[in-house]
């Protein structure tokens, strides 16, 4: 049964979905746009006063109901199909708005158990349909607290068409959504959605002197860590009062501060990623390896840029990155398989190995990698359904020599030195149309000199072991596409061929097996439980903008779009989450973090709130408030109910659900007199 509730800011009361007493809770009602939602149905007269006068609803119900009354057998919504009520109606226009806080919430005087009202023959005053249809005007906080005067009135304030009317009235859901696969009822749908959300700030972490950047959790749940601006890592014990375990200060090996973290698959190992002190325009990074059972520096990367962040392909294996620079808007990335223990004592064993070398046009680069698992896939935890939203991806791959390398007989290397040789003629006698700049002549040759020399995907999604992840760009230098290479098994690991020998010299560059264009700036990624769906954060672009300069890209939009795509498939699913919001421009723009939970979805934005949705309504459930940015939030593993949030403002934030903070105050069961009695006759 839930319990009765305090009023949050913004939010509705509801009998037992609230807040517990002396919570500070942050929910705010949203709808699909971020909106506050807004009922049709509220207060009530007769539930201000407790129902204080029946006489008057009895005298409604006369007025109203026709003369030949249908009894209802069974559901009351089912009875209005036969004999529907006339007469006066209590409207919304008497009953208010249903997202008003009851400041007085006072309980009824008749119990559930007592019949208050029947008649003295133990008839009921008002059928059940009249009853169900005047519940249909009224908000859920009312429906809950009319069910505590009666049996009758309970019984009618569960109905399953009732609730059903609420739910889509109150969360603004299109009437075309379905109920959660998983979903029992509609009431206890409704109940989920308000009552297991983490919402509730339970505790704020202050041990950070500066801006916190990144949260990461560890598989079992039992610690997380934390970066900062302070240039610290720090490990919390993750108990029902969070702790702090570690600190690890990364100032001595010439860091600037640390920017992400990642636990390994057993929680042995963490990756701590960071960037090293330079000028403001400098790329350089480092990724440390620490051991989690006695805290020590295990060993360092290079990681350049230092956005690409790092992760762990095994349990002791991780990716880095490299830039090498070839002309002035053209470069070469290369991503690296590392050893975690690099102080093997043979020399024999590899410690790295080169994973791919992708080329880079328009000063783009590769950016922000992650790991899919792709086992996973054929047992998701929540399956969405693509509808009839166009593929938003493209194959950049080819399994066809000849698409890959142009037409023409020949070998590939032979085909482009001709068509290079060719435009360069052009170029030279004045017949390249029209006149090519600086920036954009030296794409056009980059781009033919790579033709022959990039190796195309010679393997199917279906051999794919694993999916690598990562930001990237044609047009110009902000990350406006995603990057998709699989993975085989042979390639899980370090030994084999050095630094990439074995590799024939006509295959130089490795080809993308796929790529997602978002037309927009790509501010956050994030997979899903179960791996298979990707979410991301992006700023779109103007419809129908073009890129005419590398170094200028378009203006990016204040709202975020939170798109979802389908590894599997590779499409995109659902339609864009929108209620969060940034303000800074393309060339400050910075990461903000998500996280996906098997049932919701939060992401950190810059209008200093923190964002829940639900996955499978998309709809947005709660804001979170800070004081300043919010950079990170993340979901426990074990829990749902549980989230951080990690802000500007140096502070870290931990939600719990109402339902689990009232879990946690309830108060101990004192043992029975007999158990005390005879635990002290035994002494």
């Amino acid at each position: 049964m839930w319990g009765p509730a305090q009023a949050g800011p913004g939010r509705e009361v509801l009998s037992g979905v609230g807040c517990p007493p002396g919570a500070a809770c942050s929910r705010e009602p949203l709808g699909r746009a971020g909106t506050p939602v807004r009922s049709t149905g509220s207060r009530s007269v007769a539930v201000q006063g407790a129902w204080r006068s029946r006489w008057t609803l009895r005298q409604v119900g006369r007025a109203s109901w026709p003369s030949t009354q249908a009894q209802s057998n069974g559901s009351p919504s089912r009875a209005l199909a036969s004999a529907q009520p006339r007469g006066p109606s209590l409207g919304a226009s008497n009953l208010g708005q249903c997202n008003q806080q009851l400041r007085d919430h006072v309980w009824v005087s008749g119990l559930p158990g007592q019949n208050v009202t029947m008649d003295e023959g133990g008839t009921p005053l008002l059928p059940d349909s009249l009853i169900y249809q005047i519940f249909l005007s009224l908000g859920p906080a009312d429906v809950l607290a009319a069910g505590q005067v009666c049996r009758q009135w309970q019984a009618v304030s569960r109905d399953e068409f009732l609730w059903r009317e609420q739910f889509y009235r109150y969360y603004q859901v299109a009437r075309d959504v379905p109920r959660h696969p998983a979903a029992t009822s509609w009431y206890e749908e409704f109940r989920r959605l308000y009552d297991t959300v983490p919402c509730v700030e339970v505790q704020t972490l202050r041990e950070h002197a500066d801006q916190v950047l990144h949260l990461s959790f560890s598989h079992s749940g039992y610690q997380f860590a934390s970066c900062s601006k302070d240039c610290t890592v720090k490990i919390w014990n993750n108990d029902l009062t969070i702790s702090l375990l570690h600190s690890a200060d990364m100032r001595p090996y010439n860091w600037s501060y640390t920017q992400f973290s990642q636990f390994n698959q057993d929680d042995s190992l963490l990756l701590a990623s960071g960037v090293f002190l330079g000028p403001h325009n400098s790329s350089s990074g480092e990724i440390a390896v620490i051991s989690l059972d006695n805290f020590a520096l295990l060993s360092r990367v290079r990681n350049k840029p230092y956005d690409v962040f790092g992760c762990w392909l095994t349990e002791t294996s991780l990716i880095s990155g490299n830039l090498h620079r070839i002309g002035d808007i053209t470069s070469c990335s290369v991503l690296w398989l590392n050893n975690a223990f690099q102080d093997v004592e043979s020399e024999n064993v590899n410690v790295v190995k080169r994973l791919f070398k992708i080329q880079n046009l328009n000063a783009s680069t590769i950016r922000t990698v992650m790991v899919a698992d792709c086992s996973r896939f054929d047992s998701p935890d929540l399956l969405l359904d693509a509808g009839a939203l166009p593929c938003r991806v493209f194959d950049l791959g080819s399994d066809s020599e000849d698409e890959a390398g142009g037409p023409g007989p020949g070998p590939a290397p032979a085909r482009t030195k001709e068509g290079l040789r060719r435009f360069l003629d052009g170029l030279l006698d004045g017949r390249a149309q029209p006149q090519l700049s600086e920036h954009a002549l030296e794409t056009k040759v980059a781009e033919l000199l790579a033709q022959g020399r990039t190796k195309p995907p010679e393997h199917s999604m279906a051999d794919a072991h694993k999916l690598l992840i990562f930001t990237t760009g044609c047009l110009t230098y902000s990350p406006h596409q995603i990057g998709i290479k699989h993975i085989l098994p042979h390639q899980m690991t370090t030994a084999g061929p050095v630094l990439g020998e074995g590799r024939g010299s006509d295959a130089f560059f490795d080809a993308l097996d796929h790529v997602i264009d978002v037309h927009g700036h790509i501010i956050g990624m994030g997979l899903s439980p179960d791996n298979r769906y990707l979410y991301v954060n992006s700023r779109a672009w103007p419809s129908g903008s073009v890129v005419a300069d590398p170094m200028q890209p378009p203006p990016i939009a204040e709202e975020i779009d939170l798109l979802v795509f389908d590894l599997k498939t590779m499409r995109e699913v659902k339609r864009a989450l929108r209620a969060h919001r940034a303000y800074t421009p393309n060339d400050e723009c910075f990461f903000i973090f998500l996280d996906v939970s098997r049932d919701f979805v939060a992401s950190g934005a810059e209008d200093r709130h923190g964002y829940i949705w639900d996955r499978h309504y998309n709809i947005c459930l709660a804001k979170l408030r800070h004081q300043d940015v919010v950079n990170s939030v993340v979901f426990s593993p074990r829990e749902q109910e549980l989230l951080l949030t990690a802000s500007d403002d140096a502070t870290i934030k931990a939600w719990r659900s109402p339902r689990t903070v009232r879990i946690h105050q309830a108060p101990r069961p004192r043992p029975y007199p007999f158990i005390s009695w005879f635990g002290s006759q035994r002494r």
